[in-house]
């Protein structure tokens, strides 16, 4: 299978790595900049670098395209590939909006591709057994507890890079965690949203903390906490059941439960299972682990937050979000 890559930023570059472990075919990187492009080329073994989509999306030799680019290009980008006939693998998020995601399922559902979501977190090797325990109704989650906490205040990325972007801490960061707990709550009927979604920084002119809480017609809670104003890193998660309490450090690599800490795959190694979850789909044509309508659950507690905001400072268009 030809791959075509769209965007050279990390996730690019932690895609391309665990596609270079398996069969398929580095064929095409699309980025902002040619020189760029034919760097990151070069650096994986991508067999053409360019700065136009739409060509890329008109060869026929291309079986998938990656969308790792911007957030805001997202949506877009997502409906012009499966309009183009390409199985399509998103970039967390699949839309800046509720109403973007729903165009981009509709465009999915009707192209008959391939398509779906890296949401890493549903991929965790480590909770495979409590999600059979849960299944098997042998174990109950209770609450769930995420924290993402990173400095922002200049548009450098993980890599290093200067971006050209601007990042959203709710349709973000934030999406992994409610998508987490939608997807171990089971998909249960949401009872209740609340949330705080800071004011705009006069320096970045986005929100820089959000909090969200989430509870289900099954009287379980969800907590997302966060701000890009930390001066130092953390991201965790906290899963308690009515039998175990299960901490995940993902910067330390550790998982804690009464038993003592273990050792879990890097954040890196975890996001590879995303691309050999996809390729799986596409030859057995069957959707992926994140299908595209299984994420509409988090955007619709995504867009109920961002709604509060609204109607408090009034809608409009921000540094990397566009109004739409």
């Amino acid at each position: 299978m030809n791959i075509c890559m769209v965007g050279y930023g990390m996730m690019g570059v932690w895609h391309s790595e665990a596609l270079r472990r398996t069969g398929a075919v580095l064929h095409t990187v699309v980025g902002r900049r040619q020189e760029a492009a034919e760097a990151f080329a070069a650096r994986f073994g991508y067999r053409h670098a360019s700065t136009d989509f739409a060509a890329a999306l008109a060869d026929p030799a291309i079986d998938i395209v990656i969308i790792a680019s911007p957030s805001e290009q997202h949506e877009a980008q997502a409906i012009a590939s499966l309009e183009a006939g390409k199985h399509t693998l998103i970039e967390i998020p699949i839309a800046l909006s509720l109403a973007g995601a729903e165009r981009v399922v509709a465009a999915g559902e009707r192209s008959g591709r391939v398509y779906g979501m890296c949401h890493p977190m549903r991929f965790r090797r480590e909770r495979a057994d409590l999600r059979a325990r849960v299944a098997a109704g042998e174990e109950n989650i209770r609450h769930i507890a995420g924290r993402f906490f990173i400095k922002r205040l200049v548009n450098i990325g993980a890599t290093g890079y200067q971006r050209s972007w601007i990042d959203n801490i709710l349709w973000h960061h934030f999406c992994h965690f409610v998508d987490l707990g939608m997807f171990l709550f089971d998909f249960a009927p949401i009872s209740r949203v609340q949330s705080t979604l800071g004011p705009l920084h006069p320096v970045t002119g986005i929100p820089m903390e959000c909090t969200v809480l989430v509870e289900t017609e099954a009287g379980q809670t969800l907590l997302v906490d966060g701000s890009y104003h930390a001066t130092w890193r953390v991201y965790d998660k906290l899963i308690v059941t009515d039998r175990e309490t299960y901490g995940f450090d993902i910067l330390a690599g550790t998982l804690r439960t009464e038993a003592g800490s273990v050792a879990i795959e890097s954040e890196q190694d975890n996001c590879a299972r995303v691309i050999v979850d996809f390729l799986a789909a596409v030859e057995q044509r069957r959707p992926p682990l994140a299908s595209g309508p299984s994420v509409l659950p988090a955007m619709r507690v995504l867009q109920a937050v961002q709604d509060g905001w609204d109607a408090q400072h009034g809608a409009q268009a921000i540094p990397g979000r566009p109004l739409g």
